[in-house]
């Protein structure tokens, strides 16, 4: 695919059919009766296309993820081998293409929006809505792994008549996008409080919604708790701070107009009902525990934490390596590549639990959730003085985390790990008086972001990766140590993804502007530690 920005819209819409969560209700037109779409079908492509970015899949784990963000995170242990600090072409150019086919569905939706009469526009508003906070949490992603992107003009060629001249799209400034998006997501926040759902179109909403399946509330906390993750994220530079500051107090202050998710039965997430439908869980055995290959590995860091707090998720996140004689093992970063296979094949090392995570279909795709927001709610109270409000939204995102986790693996369709012990209330009182979690033993500012940094961390391990590699290099914690690859010009972790290939060369005349930042040690414009 050459045109990558641009998208090829007739085989995305040939790949594409709309759906609800238990079942396909129909299939796509092919190109030739493009005229004959809705906003119905549209809104469900700009979810499908998206689909196996969100689901854990094999391409993402495998590909993309097993090699980049995984390993950098440490929430793996992996191999030691040159040119590992340098993020593979394969697995960039797939989140790249991936995005720009969201994309793509999400301007032919924009299409088909525009060619509606007015009244009809009324009564479908609900789809305007919810399609661009979607596409908002998608763009956020890809600008928090590049930087600069194509993006106000990106998507256009179906809308150009197919004038392939006529839609390259420029580079767009990282924090332009940024401010569009809060200026728009905070307009759908108030918009979302004014809407009357007509009640012809619930059925229809319902249906074509994957995400929240039809529920305002939820598309309502979706739309602020994404608010909170961005303005959370910028609050550290300069042209953001005030703003942050003060649309998180008004977020944080005024839950009846600005909900956000609260706790786990309204986390925002694409559910699994069925593993024969698209949408399921098949490949994530093969991303991270193919044959031959290490993907689920545990990190040394990871490890030791959770054993040294107590933590019960160690149990429900991990197994034990099978000559391990029941101890948990992490792999050791600074270890070279030959020692650390050899304890691997000899079976010392823990890796992710299989009933949680790798061989469970029904393993859902998480967009947000209450443990994430809890943890960005106690770094604002904490930054504004309220150390007993930051305390409590510490220690029940730690309960949300774990109850999470709990969950996604009862739900599972696989025992071969077997059904961890359930927790008890001693546990978690003695998890969050352990040396390592304590709020209260904590005497700083720094060491209480600390806390929640490695709290958040573990919450998000290889499940948002996304999410896990932009908050460590925004916060600059965990701190991790890395083996240093001296055969390489990237001797560390990176702290931004390359455009890809195909970009640079099918779009180069706009690709010159950005050049000069298209560098892997450019932090990003968010990134002040």
């Amino acid at each position: 695919m050459k045109y990558t920005y641009l998208s090829i819209l007739g085989l995305c819409l040939l790949l594409v059919t709309a759906c609800q969560k238990e079942d396909f209700v129909e299939a796509y037109p092919d190109p030739s009766k493009i005229a004959e779409t809705s906003i119905e079908r549209q809104y469900t492509g700009v979810f499908n296309a998206g689909i196996d970015y969100v689901v854990p899949s094999y391409r993402n784990y495998f590909v993309t993820l097993r090699l980049t963000l995984n390993p950098w995170t440490q929430s793996i242990g992996w191999i030691n081998t040159p040119n590992q600090y340098v993020p593979g072409s394969s697995g960039v150019e797939d989140v790249w293409f991936n995005y720009y086919d969201i994309l793509a569905q999400y301007r032919e939706f924009q299409k088909v929006w525009d060619e509606t009469a007015p009244e009809d526009q009324a009564d479908r508003e609900i789809f305007n809505l919810t399609a661009a906070v979607y596409m908002y949490n998608e763009t956020m992603r890809m600008v928090d792994l590049h930087g600069d992107i194509p993006f106000f003009e990106a998507g256009l060629l179906s809308t150009n008549g197919g004038d392939y001249t006529e839609s390259y799209a420029p580079f767009d400034d990282a924090q332009e996008i940024y401010t569009f998006m809060l200026d728009d997501l905070k307009r759908i926040a108030d918009a979302l409080n004014g809407i009357e759902l007509n009640a012809g179109f619930q059925a229809s909403f319902a249906a074509q919604d994957l995400v929240n399946n039809g529920d305002v509330d939820l598309w309502k906390r979706y739309t602020n708790s994404l608010r909170l993750r961005m303005l959370t994220r910028v609050s550290a530079s300069s042209e953001f701070s005030g703003r942050a500051s003060t649309e998180i107090a008004e977020i944080v202050s005024n839950p009846e107009t600005y909900p956000v998710v609260e706790n786990n039965s309204q986390n925002i997430m694409i559910d699994v009902y069925d593993v024969n439908t698209p949408i399921n869980s098949n490949g994530f055995q093969n991303g991270i525990n193919s044959d031959g290959w290490d993907g689920d590995d545990a990190p040394q860091k990871m490890i030791e934490l959770l054993k040294e707090s107590g933590d019960p998720r160690l149990r429900v996140l991990f197994e034990p390596g099978t000559e391990a004689g029941g101890e948990y093992v992490g792999l050791d970063p600074l270890m070279n590549g030959t020692d650390q296979q050899a304890l691997v094949n000899a079976g010392e090392i823990a890796y992710y639990n299989r009933t949680t995570t790798s061989q469970n279909q029904f393993f859902p795709g998480v967009l947000i959730n209450a443990a994430e927001v809890s943890f960005l709610k106690a770094e604002y109270y904490l930054n504004n003085g309220d150390d007993g409000a930051a305390k409590t939204a510490y220690e029940e995102g730690i309960q949300q985390s774990i109850d999470f986790y709990f969950y996604v693996n009862s739900i599972s369709n696989d025992q071969i790990a077997g059904m961890p012990d359930t927790t008890t209330t001693a546990e978690i009182d003695a998890l969050l008086s352990s040396a390592p979690v304590s709020w209260d033993n904590a005497g700083s500012t720094e060491e209480k972001i600390s806390l929640i940094a490695h709290q958040k961390w573990v919450h998000f391990n290889i499940i948002q990766p996304y999410q896990n590699w932009a908050e460590m290099r925004r916060l600059d914690t965990p701190e991790l140590e890395f083996w240093v690859d001296n055969s390489s010009v990237q001797t560390v972790p990176p702290n931004r993804w390359n455009i890809p290939g195909n970009e640079v060369t099918f779009n180069n005349a706009n690709y010159q502007a950005v050049q000069g930042e298209d560098q892997l040690d450019r932090k990003l414009f968010w990134d002040m530690n």
